[in-house]
């Protein structure tokens, strides 16, 4: 049995990790800690639905006593202002260092905690490929290193930046910890009119294949100190490395954003590594 905790596990992210990590491993159990009353966002019937009412910001007692004899803890909650969210990140990875440091753990990061070296391709009201002018755009971007340092356009890109310390400072003591810089995942692992969706596009089970990737790399004692990866499916037209990602953990994205994108104007069979 794989103890998991997912700590925000009624959310978007913790909804697809409760579908669909027990299909990649049935030995996974998952117990999801939320706010009381949270919504559960987890459309699929065979998700895993053990919850455990706790403000992960105020309850530590509480929290100390959900992460003990845990194997893997993923760290999904979030609250504003961002100085409250830090507070609570701050509360989260004291307590794990002191329950669970043999724990795996992995931190909630975003794309958007490298909003800076990625928004001019996406977010300029120019960009031919943030809407889809791929013909004009030759050559194609070098995908953002998974090495990039966080650079951050706001105050949800600082928080993450912010988790993604606190893994680096978890690996310093010896601790397997990763932050995932997810990308944009949704619900119905569909299309969102957001400019630029396809590129960042996750489909949740590519989300679950990272995370068990990294558990299983980290019990055969190979998971990198302190890394942080981009967890992008395998879209056609993305920006951001997941090859390292690949290659270090042996991550195996099944999805594609253009199969919901393909019809849109501009799209042709580049494909982009």
């Amino acid at each position: 049995m794989i103890n998991t905790l997912l700590i925000g596990g009624k959310g978007t992210i913790g909804a697809g990790l409760r579908s669909y990590l027990p299909r990649l491993d049935p030995d996974y159990r998952i117990v999801s800690a939320d706010l009381p009353g949270a919504p559960d966002k987890a459309i699929e019937e065979d998700a895993q639905r053990e919850f455990l009412e706790l403000d992960a910001s105020h309850d530590d007692e509480l929290l100390r006593k959900a992460l003990e004899g845990r194997d893997l803890v993923v760290y999904l909650a979030r609250i504003d202002p961002l100085n409250e969210m830090n507070a609570m990140t701050d509360k989260v990875f004291k307590a794990i260092m002191d329950v669970c440091p043999d724990s795996v753990v992995i931190g909630s990061s975003s794309v958007h905690a490298t909003g800076g070296a990625y928004y001019g391709y996406t977010r300029e009201e120019n960009s031919p490929i943030a809407h889809r002018r791929f013909d004009e755009v030759d050559p194609w971007p070098e995908p953002l290193s998974v090495m990039t340092e966080p650079c951050p356009t706001g105050d949800y890109g600082v928080e993450k930046a912010y988790v993604e310390a606190w893994c680096h400072r978890l690996g310093a003591h010896g601790q397997n910890a990763v932050a995932a810089r997810w990308g944009g995942i949704n619900p119905t692992n569909g299309k969102k009119d957001e400019i630029s969706y396809f590129t960042v596009w996750c489909h949740q089970e590519d989300s679950a294949r990272f995370v068990d990737a990294c558990y299983k790399t980290a019990q055969a004692g190979k998971l990198r100190p302190s890394a942080h990866y981009y967890v992008i499916s395998d879209n056609t037209y993305n920006i951001f490395d997941i090859e390292t990602t690949r290659r270090e953990i042996g991550y195996e994205p099944q999805h594609d954003a253009e199969s919901l994108y393909g019809e849109d104007l501009g799209a042709h069979s580049l494909r982009v590594e």
